[in-house]
């Protein structure tokens, strides 16, 4: 079955290792195959990768448009090992990526890894306001 992907106005859509550039106008596209396909607003470049979670997901956005565990998996595991040890609630979530590379689910992981980013900024937001309560872990989507 094909994907069906509706572009905004000059929204940008990778596929594979092509970035392609929508004109003027919506576009609906069906797409049938098995390259990677990720929407601008999924995509997370070196520069905009400022936290410790969003340097996670890129190393995983790396891994699904190369569809290469190997060539970034020494900087993945280094920023995982560094964001537990400076966070250990954030265990649960990380598990569940490595799950998901480990199955070769990697557009799963990308999600899951959307959801780290989210709880470090909870995490964040928690240590700035000074509450004294903890915050919760959200079981990570595996669907």
């Amino acid at each position: 079955m094909a994907l069906k992907v509706e572009l905004k106005p000059g929204e940008r859509i990778i596929i594979g290792e092509s970035l392609i550039t929508n004109g003027d106008q919506r576009a609906r596209l069906l797409i049938d195959g098995e390259q990677p396909i990720l929407r601008e607003k999924d995509v997370l470049t070196p520069e905009t990768a400022s936290t410790p979670a969003q340097q996670v997901y890129l190393a995983v956005q790396m891994m699904y448009l190369k569809n290469d565990i190997s060539g970034f998996q020494d900087s993945y595991f280094s920023l995982i090992s560094e964001l537990t040890d400076a966070a250990p609630s954030t265990r649960p979530i990380v598990d569940e990526i490595n799950n998901q590379i480990l199955t070769g689910s990697f557009y799963k992981a990308l999600k899951v890894a959307r959801g780290l980013i989210a709880y470090e900024g909870a995490l964040l937001e928690h240590v700035q306001s000074g509450s004294g309560t903890s915050v919760p872990v959200d079981e990570p989507a595996g669907d």
